[in-house]
């Protein structure tokens, strides 16, 4: 069985650096992403859709740019839940928000860094220009998408994370952590 694949791989206006996708994501969260229509899904719906599914593959198939930036996004969220999955209790919501928030902001690295874990996949972003770009973007986005993973494990309303969502902590999507 094929993993899932982004559904935005074939939109041809696509900002690309370098190999990657700079698709538009429904935010407000300051950044240089572009906005998305509030009517449809965005790149971070669909990375959260994808994740559990995914994270059970230890291989991907790489079928466009936007897989690419799926696949960064995937990483983080697996990251988040190792994050919360590590702390000596489960938090609260607002403390995981705090928490996940403080990880969407470090420090990461990017393609071409040589701690980036992928780089075979990942072009170099062409410029220095380019890559704050893209380091801008990603941060915006990762921040985007830890509010929103915050929404849905907690969306039971008994104040502890979501065991269904936390019991993919120790699972590696393609044997990969974007983490130290």
């Amino acid at each position: 069985m094929p993993a899932y694949h982004s559904s935005f791989n074939e939109d041809p206006e696509t900002r690309l650096v370098g190999n990657m996708s700079v698709l538009p994501i429904r935010t407000k969260i300051r950044g240089p992403a572009p906005t998305a229509d509030p009517s449809t899904a965005d790149i971070l719906d669909e990375t959260l859709d994808l994740f559990r599914a995914n994270s059970l593959f230890r291989n991907f198939e790489i079928k466009g740019p936007a897989d690419r930036l799926l696949i960064v996004l995937i990483l983080f969220i697996s990251d988040c839940l190792a994050k919360i999955g590590s702390m000596r209790s489960p938090p609260a919501q607002i403390e995981a928000s705090k928490t996940l928030n403080t990880l969407a902001v470090d420090n990461f690295p990017l393609p071409g860094d040589a701690t980036f874990p992928l780089n075979s996949h990942y072009a170099t972003p062409g410029s220095r220009a380019d890559a704050e770009y893209l380091r801008q973007y990603l941060t915006q986005a990762r921040q985007e998408l830890a509010a929103r993973l915050v929404e849905r494990l907690y969306a039971d309303g008994t104040g502890k994370p979501s065991k269904w969502w936390m019991s993919f902590q120790k699972r590696r999507f393609m044997n990969r952590s974007l983490g130290s």
